[in-house]
């Protein structure tokens, strides 16, 4: 097929976004070549704008952003043996090494040589253009939509935690933050069996849509309350101490009310990525047996999300707030980054919409 020319969202720097030609990839041994559909946005690809990279992950030099996608297959690499030109795909941005210790546990997010589209110095799928390892490249069902697919990332996460956290039939959980993947967490925790789901968010309009797709009970935080009342509210609210708690902001006080909300035994998971150091109540974890876990993206998620998805046990396309073309990329962000008009999950389409949506349609 003819290729037209290939424009991507390129970070050049702090708050420094430009639209402009990348270079076509060709795809290697193993590799497809991928007309890009829809791509949403991350906080992570917002906090590298403004901040210039996240932990360790500095941006040292111009890097297409851009990593919950779903594209079309245009072309395949030797050695590519499932997919074909034609397949709608989501994409995976997580590779490992396949070989070291991690990989071969199961364990690839972890992977020490891996790599992770949009995380610096890697380009990511904010483009018309993408290449991707074939395993890394899930077929959509003809009921799946692009921009399903391109939220099987977000859902994902989801997954990796709720299977952490050790969510099932008759859990109480609470999630603290709800945010896009605080919402997908609500979605998938009620998927796997949660009894009963709180929520808490400083943001009203926010808990109103969490209640809408699956929170029983939501708590709006205010400045200035105090802890310890904080966590009668949700006891009461819940009318227990949740067993499981999982934090999706990386914010200090919420990370606190993990700790000294969730029962004693429990399990607090720690999806959120927030500042290095933190003051925390720790002693209250050891003497209450308070059990911390930490959840870094996913591994082997993206089957179970996107099953969900097809068989209809999750719409997560209600969350999905704004919609923008690829050229409008920097507006896009921008609404993104101060939630405007009530922004959740903000979809880029590098084609016109529902043009590789041979199934149902938006």
């Amino acid at each position: 097929m003819e290729k037209k020319a290939n424009i991507g969202a390129v970070i050049h720097g702090i708050e420094d976004m430009r639209m402009e030609p990348v270079p076509i990839p060709s795809p290697r041994n193993n590799e497809v070549l991928l007309e890009m559909d829809c791509v949403g946005i991350c906080g992570s690809d917002v906090h590298i704008l403004t901040h210039g990279g996240f932990g360790e992950y500095k941006l040292r030099r111009p890097m297409v952003i851009g990593h919950e996608s779903s594209g079309v297959v245009i072309g395949v690499g030797k050695g590519v043996q499932r997919l074909k030109v034609g397949d709608r795909v989501a994409v995976e941005p997580a590779i490992g090494c396949k070989v070291c210790k991690l990989c071969k546990a199961g364990r690839y997010n972890l992977c020490p040589e891996g790599i992770y589209c949009a995380t610096p110095p890697t380009h990511g799928t904010l483009q018309n253009y993408y290449t991707q390892v074939e395993d890394c490249c899930f077929k959509l069902p003809p009921n799946v939509t692009m921009e399903e697919g391109a939220l099987l990332e977000p859902l994902a996460v989801a997954v990796h935690s709720c299977r952490i956290a050790g969510v099932m039939l008759g859990s109480n959980v609470l999630i603290l933050g709800a945010g896009p993947i605080g919402m997908v967490t609500i979605l998938v925790a009620k998927a796997m069996g949660a009894a009963k789901i709180c929520v808490l968010d400083l943001v009203q309009s926010k808990l109103d849509i969490a209640k809408t797709i699956g929170a029983d009970v939501t708590l709006q935080i205010r400045k200035g309350q105090g802890e310890e009342d904080v966590v009668q509210t949700i006891h009461k609210l819940l009318g227990v101490a949740p067993d499981i708690s999982i934090e999706c902001t990386g914010a200090e006080p919420c990370v606190r009310l993990g700790i000294l909300a969730t029962e004693i035994g429990g399990v607090l998971t720690l999806v959120g990525i927030g500042p290095t150091n933190m003051n925390l109540p720790i002693t209250m974890a050891l003497v209450r047996e308070v059990e911390i876990r930490s959840s870094f993206r996913y591994a082997n998620a993206y089957p179970a999300a996107l099953a969900m998805v097809a068989n209809g046990t999750i719409d997560a396309t209600k969350l999905i707030t704004h919609h923008f073309d690829l050229e409008n990329s920097i507006e896009a962000f921008k609404t993104a980054r101060y939630g405007l008009d009530g922004a959740i999950k903000v979809m880029i389409h590098c084609q016109p919409r529902n043009k590789n949506n041979p199934g149902k349609k938006l």
